[in-house]
């Protein structure tokens, strides 16, 4: 017998055994659960989970000056819970205030600036000692500058990263700690169907959205494996155009079927969206599913799709710019 020849023991055949079943059972468990998940979501999508109360509840909203973050706003205090305001526009913020006020309804203006992360821990503090520890974030404030991107200045697209994306790195560090030690939250985040598909004229704005998608995707998984994602929920929005005045040039071929949507109407989409805990969401709702169905096919045939919608946004500079 070749002396340099060493036989494998007995015992690693054994193990090598047992690896493949485990192995094959790993494979089992996740075919079953897999299954399982994808009847659970076609059953959702026509009877979706029931929608959990938000009375009593401490929402803050950021950018409820205006549009969305105005109806936000509304629709949750008329739901019971306590509003709290957040614009750098004062004027528009009281505005919000006073009628939810004017309809019996709790909410609290602030003043803040959330690309400066210094204010917005101060403002959290404020909010805390006055309000309460908030219960549901809705990270809602953003920009969109629409033109072609050789002609954004550095100052407009670090304007855009800093209230689009980087507010939200702030917010979430002022009140994500306090939300994991009472072991109860919920964050909502608006991304963009602009953050899920690249338009002409939205070249930063695409890039910030993009962003936002995947900083709450990375920040959910994170929470998932501390064994939180029971106690700390995330929702992610992507709203098609929405009629708050940030589409100054809107287009699109079939002006029925893709019309742009009404601040309310978008508000409510996205209320019901964090009652019934989605992961993710957009509005309208058919629009994640297509663009799902449209990437298992090459790249080419999601371009031709795009061209057959030929919906987006014209520059909002003159031609003379």
């Amino acid at each position: 017998m070749d002396q340099n020849h060493t036989a494998v023991p007995p015992n690693n055949a054994g193990a090598r055994v047992y690896a493949v079943i485990v192995l094959l059972f790993d494979l089992l468990v996740i075919f079953v659960q897999w299954t399982y998940y994808v009847f659970e979501g076609i059953y959702q999508l026509f009877k979706p989970p029931e929608e959990k109360s938000v009375s009593g509840e401490i929402v803050l909203i950021t950018g409820t000056g205006h549009g969305i973050g105005r109806e936000l706003a509304l629709q949750y205090s008329a739901l019971g819970a306590t509003v709290v305001c957040w614009d750098i526009n004062e004027a528009g913020n009281k505005e919000t205030v006073k009628e939810i006020q004017a309809r019996k309804g709790k909410a609290h203006h602030y003043v803040c600036d959330v690309s400066n992360r210094d204010q917005v821990m101060e403002v959290v503090k404020k909010v805390k000692a006055e309000v309460g520890s908030v219960t549901i974030l809705v990270n809602n404030a953003g920009i969109m500058p629409c033109h072609p991107f050789l002609q954004h200045t550095e100052a407009e697209i670090r304007k855009i990263f800093d209230i689009n994306v980087l507010a939200h790195f702030w917010i979430l560090q002022a009140i994500l700690p306090d939300m994991i030690a009472r072991g109860k939250g919920h964050v909502v985040s608006l991304s963009s169907m602009a953050g899920v598909v690249g338009l002409q004229n939205l070249v930063p704005y695409c890039g910030s959205k993009f962003a936002v998608r995947g900083f709450t995707e990375a920040l959910y998984e994170e929470i998932r494996m501390q064994g939180l994602w029971e106690k700390i929920k995330f929702t992610t929005i992507y709203p098609y155009m929405v009629d708050t005045g940030l589409c100054k040039k809107p287009y699109m071929r079939f002006k029925n079927l893709m019309k742009l949507i009404r601040p309310e109407e978008a508000a409510a989409a996205i209320i019901s969206a964090q009652r019934q805990e989605l992961i993710e969401a957009s509005i309208p709702k058919y629009l994640l599913y297509l663009n799902g169905f449209t990437r298992l096919y090459p790249v080419k045939c999601g371009v031709l799709l795009k061209d057959f919608f030929n919906s987006g946004v014209e520059s909002d500079l003159t031609p003379s710019n």
